[in-house]
């Protein structure tokens, strides 16, 4: 899917797709959602430029992500999609900035494409009229998506610390399960964290190639796109401080949790273990009795089999009060 993008009265205006195979007028934002390869030809034959292709996007040597080439720059990310499910994924996105047109090419539908596009499409929406402030209008929606998603990471994670540390006088085997459940949301939000990590890392990397590069007069002396940059980069780089210390926590909880379940294990074998001693003398006891002596007086006596029973029953007893008045039991 091809959606083209011109700029007016500083706003940008989607143009209707048959008269954008044919525009001559210049466009802002060439936007390439999984593309055909007519799409990718009409785009390249505009610019005079090579699109990479989805598995040139996916290099992920930094000669093959950042790069120019043909007058334009090509910049490849790591973008996440699906942050709302508990499931994300990694997708690249590759921005072309020639001039001022910008080219996106993507094979996902992150949700702050969809956001940007149609605010940018409103009345009052933003100033867009190049395509390097495109691309930072697209950047800033994804840092702000990935804001809203830390934050309910940290939410939920604190549930999570509360479930791990509560008191709860539940089973040793109900909280075992309960513990290994918490285990597998661990480890959902632990790679939550290590895509939003990534994502970030990526952004901060295609803005400090951006701003290294050699740009025209027109660029250096724009002092908005300038602060914009530096308030992405300083975004990015407090998002991945608060996520770093969010993947802390979660190796934290990951640990605790592990060592809860083999404390309610331990107490597990520590009961079977007491119950084999407390059973140990009326064993001894019951083994005597039954072995086939000739001369055992307690056989022939008329009490023999009740004064055996009591003396089993005493052996089991005095154990059992001594490791109750121990607090083993």
């Amino acid at each position: 899917m091809l959606r083209i993008y011109k700029s007016q009265d500083g706003h940008l205006v989607l143009v209707d797709r048959a008269a954008g195979l044919a525009i001559q007028e210049p466009v802002t934002w060439f936007d390439l959602f999984n593309p055909s390869a007519d799409e990718t030809r009409f785009v390249e034959d505009h610019l005079g430029i090579a699109i990479p292709t989805r598995d040139e996007m996916q290099e992920i040597e930094l000669s093959d992500r950042l790069y120019q080439e043909d007058g334009a720059e090509f910049m490849t990310m790591t973008a996440t999609a699906k942050l709302d499910s508990d499931y994300p994924v990694k997708v690249p996105v590759t921005f072309v900035l020639k001039g001022a047109t910008l080219v996106t090419v993507r094979h996902a539908d992150p949700k702050p494409f969809q956001i940007y596009a149609t605010r940018i499409q409103k009345p009052n929406g933003a100033v867009c009229e190049t395509g390097e402030l495109v691309m930072l209008g697209l950047l800033e929606a994804m840092i702000d998506r990935i804001a809203d998603a830390l934050e309910r990471a940290g939410n939920e994670v604190d549930g999570v610390s509360r479930e791990v540390f509560r008191k709860s006088h539940a089973s040793a085997t109900k909280k075992t399960r309960d513990l290994q459940s918490l285990i597998e949301q661990i480890g959902q939000k632990g790679d939550l964290l290590t895509t939003i990590r990534e994502s970030l890392v990526s952004i901060g990397r295609l803005v400090a190639y951006h701003v290294a590069l050699e740009g025209s007069a027109a660029r250096k002396a724009a002092k908005e796109s300038r602060q914009r940059v530096k308030l992405i980069q300083r975004d990015a780089a407090s998002l991945g401080d608060h996520a770093l210390f969010l993947s802390n926590k979660i190796n934290f909880l990951l640990d605790a949790t592990l060592g809860l379940i083999n404390l309610e294990q331990n107490q597990i074998i520590k009961i079977f273990s007491v119950a084999a001693v407390v059973f140990l003398p009326p064993t001894l006891v019951a083994s005597i009795y039954g072995m086939n002596f000739e001369i055992i007086p307690e056989l022939h006596w008329r009490l023999g089999y009740p004064y055996a029973l009591a003396a089993m029953a005493i052996s089991a007893l005095l154990p059992y009060l001594y490791f109750k008045r121990r607090g083993w039991l």
